[in-house]
C-alpha cells in the first residue's frame, strides 16, 4: 500500500500538469529536505527513565523558515509527519506566508502523564532538537495533544539553550508569553471567514444545516461561529460518540454539558437530542458538513454515504484519494484543508511578526487581517477552479505551486 506522503504527493503532480514546470524542480518534493530522528528521554516522577521516538521534520524551506506543529500521539510515524510537513509547505504557499513546511512528533500517549512529565517531555524535545529549530530556521507550534503550555515550556527551554529569551521560536504561546490574540479560535474563524465569503456562490444562506466532526478547539469555535450567523449545528461527534438533532443544537449548553462531563454525548438526554453512531456522523442530513477531527475520516467505505453537497476541511487530510475522487463525482463541493483551516498558521504568522516587532495587535486588526487574507486567497482559488474547470482543492494546489516555483526561479541555480 502507498505511504501517506506519496498519496499526498500524487495531489502536487496532478496539480503541476496545469502549470509548465520544469521536472527537475517537481523532483525536489519527492522527498523532505531532512528529517531528523531522535530518542527522547525523560525521568517520570517515579524516578525511572522512558524513552520515546521523536520526529522533527523540515519538508521545504524554499519561501522562508519551516513552520509546523508538534504532536504527541502514539501513532506519530515519519510517514505521518513528512505528510503533514509537505502539506504544511504547500499550505503557507496557498495563503503566502514567508514560511515554508515543517511538522514534529513524539510517539508517546501523553495522557497518563502528570504536569511535571508533561513539562519534562517538553522541555526533552528541544534539548533533543535545539539544533534543528531556530525563529529563523524551523518554528515549532501547537498540534495534537499539545497547547499553549507546552510551547511556552518549549520556548523557555529553548532561551535556557541558546543564552536569551527568543519568543520567536515557538507560536501559539500564552498571551503573557508573547501568544497572539486571536489564536484561540483562528482555525475556525479562518474556515468561516472563507465560507462565508464564498456563501453566494455555494448557495449556503442562513438557516442552513450543519454537521461537525470532532468538537474539540476548531469544531467547537466553528460551532459557535456559525450558530451566531443563524445557521443551525444538527449534529457534532467527538472522541466518544456523536449526537443529532434535527431542529437544531444549543452550542453554549453544549459547550457546558462537554466542560462538565467530558464529551457531547451526554447532552443527549436534552430535549429533541439523540445519540449516533459517532462513525454516522459524515452520514448525517445537512447542507455542509465540517471535518474536524483526524486524517482519513471520510475513505472509500463511506464517502458515497455524505448527504451534505458541501464540505469544509478543518483537519488536516480527513478526506483520502479515493474517497476525494467518489466526491468529485457526486457533485460535492469540498473547500479544502490547504485553504480552509489556513487560519491557524495566518495567525501564527501574526504572532511571529509580532514577536519580531515588540508589538501587540487589537483582536479587531487581527480577525480584519485574517478576513483579508482568506478573502484574497479565496476569490483566487474559486477563479483559478473556474478558469481551469477544476476542483477547489486542484485550484488551490495549482495556486500554491506557482508562488513555490516562481521563488525557486527565483533563487537561481
Amino acid at each position: 500500500m502507498a505511504s501517506k506522503l506519496k498519496k499526498a504527493l500524487t495531489r502536487l503532480v496532478d496539480a503541476a500538469k496545469h502549470l509548465n514546470i520544469d521536472p527537475i524542480i517537481l523532483e525536489r518534493w519527492a522527498s523532505p529536505k531532512a528529517t531528523t530522528h531522535a530518542r527522547l528521554t525523560i525521568q517520570m516522577d517515579d524516578g525511572s527513565h522512558k524513552h520515546f521516538p521523536a520526529l522533527r521534520c523540515r519538508y521545504d524551506d524554499t519561501r522562508g523558515p519551516t513552520k509546523g506543529g508538534i504532536r504527541y500521539h502514539p501513532s506519530v510515524t515519519a510517514d505521518e509527519v513528512e505528510t503533514l510537513a509537505l502539506l504544511m509547505t504547500v499550505k503557507c504557499a496557498v495563503v503566502d506566508l514567508p514560511f515554508g513546511g515543517g511538522k514534529g512528533g513524539v510517539q508517546i500517549d501523553p495522557h497518563p502523564l502528570s504536569k511535571t512529565e508533561l513539562e519534562r517531555l517538553a522541555r526533552g524535545y528541544v534539548r533533543c532538537f535545539a539544533h534543528v529549530i531556530g525563529p529563523n530556521r524551523d518554528i515549532p507550534a501547537p498540534d495534537v495533544n499539545t497547547n499553549a503550555t507546552t510551547m511556552a515550556w518549549m520556548a523557555d527551554e529553548y532561551a535556557s539553550i541558546v543564552g536569551e529569551w527568543t519568543p520567536t521560536v515557538t507560536t501559539g504561546k500564552p498571551i503573557s508569553l508573547g501568544g497572539s490574540l486571536g489564536r484561540d479560535d483562528a482555525t475556525a474563524r479562518g474556515g468561516y471567514y472563507l465560507l462565508q465569503f464564498l456563501a453566494k456562490d455555494l448557495g449556503f444562506t442562513p438557516g442552513a444545516r450543519a454537521a461537525i466532526q470532532g468538537f474539540g478547539n476548531a469544531g467547537s469555535h466553528m460551532a459557535q461561529l456559525l450558530e451566531s450567523a443563524g445557521y443551525k449545528i444538527v449534529a457534532v461527534s467527538d472522541s466518544k460518540g456523536a449526537i443529532r438533532c434535527p431542529a437544531g443544537l444549543d452550542i453554549k449548553k453544549l459547550n457546558a454539558a462537554k466542560e462538565r462531563n467530558g464529551g457531547v454525548t451526554s447532552f443527549a438526554s436534552s430535549d429533541g437530542v439523540s445519540r449516533i453512531a459517532a462513525d454516522e456522523l459524515v452520514s448525517v442530513d445537512c447542507d455542509l458538513l465540517v471535518l474536524a477531527a483526524l486524517e482519513d475520516m471520510v475513505h472509500a467505505g463511506n464517502a458515497a454515504n455524505v448527504k451534505a453537497p458541501i464540505i469544509l476541511e478543518l483537519a488536516n487530510g480527513p478526506i483520502t484519494l479515493e474517497a476525494d475522487e467518489i466526491l468529485k463525482n457526486r457533485g460535492v463541493v469540498i473547500l479544502p484543508d490547504i485553504l480552509a483551516n489556513a487560519g491557524g498558521v495566518a495567525v501564527s504568522h501574526f504572532e511571529w511578526v509580532q514577536n519580531r516587532q515588540g508589538d501587540r495587535w487589537l483582536i479587531e486588526d487581527i480577525h480584519a487581517r485574517l478576513k483579508t487574507k482568506m478573502e484574497e486567497e479565496g476569490a483566487a482559488i474559486w477563479a483559478c477552479a473556474k478558469d481551469k474547470n477544476i476542483t477547489l482543492r486542484s485550484a488551490a494546489y495549482v495556486h500554491a505551486l506557482s508562488r513555490l516555483v516562481d521563488a525557486i526561479e527565483a533563487k537561481g541555480t
